[in-house]
């Protein structure tokens, strides 16, 4: 890469960053009281990937300790979002498993978001976004990649 694109990248990851923290907030608020866009994330990565991971591949998944997974999966449990089940893998780890209240309550936040995203949806229709949509799938990617090197 040539040095003088670099900033070019760095303001597009600003950018992405600033999108990231706007997008996060506005749905967060969606959320009902109690329940943190950390607690939804967790919810939302078990539908798009499944059940049975462990809480330490979802720390690195989400990048995080293992203590701070632990808590979240806690608050999720004790809200019966999810259980926690013996690893059949190993007995000693535990097998995070979505619940069915879990995945309607991940289903209804969503719902309940549609407000959040109406004067968005205005300004960008779903044309826009099916065309942008794969470049970040696979700049998503590329980036999974890369934090598992």
């Amino acid at each position: 890469m040539d040095k003088d694109q670099t900033p070019l990248y760095f303001q597009f990851f600003t950018e992405i960053g600033i999108l990231n923290q706007l997008s996060r907030a506005g749905f967060e608020a969606c959320l009902p009281k109690g329940i943190t866009l950390a607690h939804f994330s967790v919810l939302n990565h078990l539908v798009r990937l499944g059940d049975g991971q462990t809480p330490l591949q979802i720390a690195r998944a989400f990048q995080l300790p293992k203590t701070t997974m632990t808590h979240t999966l806690s608050v999720l449990e004790k809200r019966d979002l999810v259980v926690m089940r013996p690893n059949p893998e190993d007995g000693r780890s535990k097998s995070v498993i979505l619940t069915d209240l879990g995945r309607k309550f991940r289903d209804d936040a969503i719902t309940a978001s549609a407000p959040y995203f109406t004067s968005f949806a205005k300004q960008f229709p779903p044309e826009k976004l099916k065309d942008v949509l794969p470049i970040l799938a696979d700049m998503r990617g590329f980036l999974d990649e890369e934090r598992n090197r």
